[in-house]
């Protein structure tokens, strides 16, 4: 029979008062983020995000998956639902012999290629849309990405009644004119924070309005 003690240790379960050793997690690529999350994203696991397709969720994710030790494994998008552009990965630092895009005809056939995918050894990180999963294939995922030092991020769209799973990190996204805002919803072995404005103007200026061109429009407007 399985302990509590060999569940904890697996990362099947925590408690709340347990921190993440700073080995196990890796540099999201904007200083705030890393700060919120004390370090990074949680590294061979599984990462949610909720929100609206196209506010630059891909955007916030590629700085971190494009980490040195990652750049020679493959990355891996599974069912995106809109077109991914190659200059916009070949800019981040991607050749596209790295990058896999999948469009399995099923939602079954989608969480079977993740699953490949996640336990090849090959794959640095593994991409998924797919709103509806259970546990127990959560479970499996979060398996595969340990045996094969992957990590996973599943798109789940809007976050609504859907069931709230085991994951090491929960993500809730929402679109805002200088980037990204960012609420924690779950984190292993940390309490939830004040939502953070991740700051694109820098990286993609021409994808996001700066606070100052905003405020200054803003003004243009209401004297209009």
């Amino acid at each position: 029979m399985t302990t509590v003690s060999e569940l904890k240790a697996s990362g099947q379960i925590w408690s709340l008062h347990d921190q993440v050793s700073p080995k196990e997690m890796f540099s999201t690529g904007f200083t705030e983020l890393d700060q919120a999350l004390q370090g990074g994203f949680p590294a061979h696991t599984v990462i949610e995000l909720h929100g609206p397709t196209g506010i630059g969720e891909l955007r916030l994710l590629l700085p971190g998956l494009t980490r040195p030790f990652a750049r020679e494994q493959l990355l891996v998008l599974i069912s995106p639902p809109t077109f991914i552009g190659s200059q916009m990965l070949q800019n981040a630092g991607f050749s596209l012999t790295q990058i896999l895009v999948l469009h399995p005809s099923t939602a079954q056939d989608a969480f079977w290629a993740a699953e490949q995918c996640l336990k090849s050894g090959c794959c640095g990180s593994v991409l998924l849309w797919q709103s509806a999963l259970s546990i127990a294939q959560l479970k499996r995922l979060q398996l595969c990405a340990q045996d094969g030092l992957a990590s996973l991020f599943i798109f789940r769209g809007q976050r609504q009644s859907q069931l709230s799973l085991p994951v090491a990190l929960s993500l809730q996204l929402s679109p805002a004119l200088s980037g990204i805002q960012v609420q924690v919803l779950k984190r292993r072995g940390g309490w939830p924070v004040a939502p953070i404005l991740v700051d694109m103007t820098k990286r993609w200026p021409r994808l996001s309005v700066s606070e100052n061109a905003a405020n200054t429009a803003l003004i243009l407007s209401h004297s209009a």
